[in-house]
């Protein structure tokens, strides 16, 4: 019965409707449909990325993972080195929503690899996430990538199951 109300998170269409996303500090970037906002204001950096719950359960955003390059490795990082978020982000079955990452402290230590990675125009993201209850947790990658445009396209690369086992 907990299959059947899984989350399960993507980009979201290129189609979709562009979606502002805001921060605590008054900064806001816009991700377009299948598209990430990036902005970097004061030498800190602000993301957010479109995404699109495809699953048919609610997906509760847990945390993420930065990763400067790109990733050979086959796994993801235990879920307790997870950035966990700074508030409650909530996608509903078959609904648009998005995941919000800002690196604005001097004392981060991954804030000068995102900043250089921006700059650079490619990087990854691990996100976390589960049900409303908290289980059913899984890990979904994503890539980010400047177009020439000065757009940024979002990809997928793989998805993990945490509280069972991998169905590959």
């Amino acid at each position: 019965m907990l299959a059947q109300l899984r989350p399960l998170l993507l980009p979201s269409s290129a189609d979709d409707p562009p979606q502002r996303i805001s921060f605590v500090d008054g900064v806001d970037v816009t991700a377009p449909g299948g598209g990430a906002g990036v902005a970097v204001v004061d030498g800190r950096a602000y993301v957010g990325i479109s995404l699109r719950n495809v699953g048919t359960g609610i997906a509760v955003l847990h945390g993420s993972r930065f990763f400067p390059e790109r990733l050979s490795r086959e796994e993801h990082v235990a879920p307790e080195e997870f950035r966990r978020l700074a508030r409650d982000l909530y996608i509903p079955a078959g609904k648009l929503g998005f995941w919000q990452g800002a690196w604005r402290d001097d004392d981060n230590p991954d804030r000068p690899a995102v900043l250089e990675s921006i700059d650079r125009g490619d990087f990854r993201l691990d996100v976390l996430y589960g049900d409303y209850e908290g289980g059913q947790r899984v890990v979904t990658r994503f890539g980010l990538l400047r177009e020439a445009d000065g757009t940024w396209a979002v990809s997928t690369g793989r998805h993990w199951q945490i509280d069972r086992g991998d169905p590959r």
